[in-house]
């Protein structure tokens, strides 16, 4: 059986998804990021200086972190859908107050009864421009 690729239902989903993590990321809404997060023993988030492994680590880490620049800009988002119900969102950020590049990976789940998406783990990262 194969799975249908990037039906444009589940990427509609998944983009507004990510665009209401991001917008809860710029606001330093935690309420919302920790809701976008699966809470589970098996989530996985890399940051750019910290691992966190369990949606309890990620949910301690969020209320003492330091908020994401108001000046984020994403560039290069990429949305790939598999069946309806497993996403990967890779995008690239810059901000005022670096000049690294960042990356950010998430993989997103459609999971529990009520249909939501969640990040199920995710990784970010910066490097110097290419």
């Amino acid at each position: 059986m194969t799975l249908p690729i990037n039906q444009p239902e589940v990427i509609a989903q998944v983009c507004a998804a990510f665009v209401e993590y991001e917008r809860a990321l710029v606001a330093n809404d935690i309420e919302t990021m920790n809701a976008l997060f699966w809470n589970a023993t098996e989530t996985v988030r890399y940051g750019i200086a910290e691992i966190q492994h369990g949606g309890d680590a990620i949910r301690q880490w969020r209320e003492t972190c330091a908020p994401v620049p108001a000046s984020r800009k994403l560039h290069r988002t990429i949305v790939t859908t598999f069946g309806a119900d497993f996403a990967t969102v890779s995008t690239e950020f810059t901000s005022d107050t670096t000049p690294l590049i960042g990356r950010q990976m998430q993989s997103w789940a459609r999971i529990g009864d009520d249909g939501d998406w969640k990040i199920v783990a995710a990784h970010v990262s910066l490097i110097p421009e290419p």
